[in-house]
């Protein structure tokens, strides 16, 4: 499940502490409302010369489309710290909430900006389960990212995605059999997604259509999705799940094995998979990934416990 890269341009390093100043307020101001009227030209004229020529207004105008795809529009902004003037502020969309960050030059122009998620100083932390998993299907999947290594997982580089997998069936080293185009023909597709342990059932997104295999809807980031919570406050998602295939309700108790949904390929997805990841907290926006391992199961034949899979690892249950 791939999120949207952001702009990161010309941000001087970190060297003192400020307050917010008159500029960066009405550049922070004016931001929000070029991004929600869509005044991309209005952006442009804003940043320096240096900035101009590394984004121009097509390009904004490819972000701005991005962003509202997965953000929605901007509804509030809060001032957080002032570092060597680069400007922090809380920035709240329909959809999320992320960080605005704003360098701006002694003559009011823009020269650098980023947004990134926003991460809250009091969040839990959490390295790794402690609660004993089971893989969350029945038969035996394959690994297409998994792993503590970029090279093994590019959700590594994602803060909100760090340590979560990609899983689905292969056959003969094929996701799928005939037609690319139809969902029917891979193996994945329908499969049931169980409970991999005991938990309570905390949000559901349901009633996304599945893509058509090779096209995304970055605008449902997680697709038709499932988030458990555990006794220990751990929290596991399951996404990209069938359209109307999820079981469960908001509240419900589960156990080991029971029946979640099915395997789809809702949301950012290009093929059906089950994307699988450990969070320190409900809101994948302002989470953190951790460390998922699996108590017993079995990895390319031959029994493993305490496990984290990694790439092209043949997976099942005991």
């Amino acid at each position: 499940m791939k999120s949207i890269s952001y702009i990161l341009l010309f941000l001087l390093p970190i060297i003192g502490i400020g307050q917010e100043t008159t500029a960066a307020k009405k550049s922070a101001n004016n931001f929000k409302n070029y991004y929600n009227e869509n005044k991309t030209q209005a952006l442009y004229d804003s940043m320096d010369t240096i900035m101009r020529s590394h984004l121009p207004v097509p390009k904004i105008e490819e972000f701005f489309g991005a962003l509202k795809g997965q953000f929605g529009a901007i509804t509030n902004q809060e001032f957080i710290k002032n570092i060597d003037n680069n400007f922090y502020y809380k920035t709240t969309f329909e959809k999320g909430v992320l960080t605005l960050l704003l360098a701006v030059d002694d003559n009011n122009k823009i020269y650098g900006f980023t947004l990134q998620q926003y991460i809250p100083d009091n969040l839990p932390k959490l390295e790794r389960n402690v609660t004993p998993m089971k893989l969350p299907f029945n038969e035996e999947w394959t690994v297409v990212w998994g792993g503590l290594t970029e090279e093994q997982n590019y959700h590594v580089a994602y803060n909100n995605q760090k340590y979560a997998y990609d899983i689905l069936m292969m056959k003969d080293n094929k996701s799928y059999s005939g037609d690319a185009k139809v969902l029917e023909n891979y193996y994945v597709f329908g499969k049931e997604v169980v409970a991999p342990c005991k938990a309570t059932v905390v949000e559901i997104i349901n009633g996304v259509k599945d893509n058509i295999p090779g096209e995304m809807n970055p605008a449902e980031l997680t697709g038709n999705t499932v988030i458990l919570k555990t006794d220990q406050e751990e929290f596991i998602l399951l996404a990209h799940l069938k359209e109307n295939s999820i079981v469960v309700e908001e509240g419900q108790q589960v156990n080991v094995g029971d029946l979640i949904g099915q395997c789809g390929n809702s949301g950012n997805s290009t093929e059906p998979h089950l994307h699988l990841s450990l969070q320190n907290v409900q809101d994948m926006n302002s989470a953190t990934g951790a460390k998922l391992y699996f108590d017993k199961i079995i990895v390319n034949g031959e029994e493993k416990t305490e496990y984290i899979p990694v790439k092209n690892d043949f997976i099942k249950n005991n």
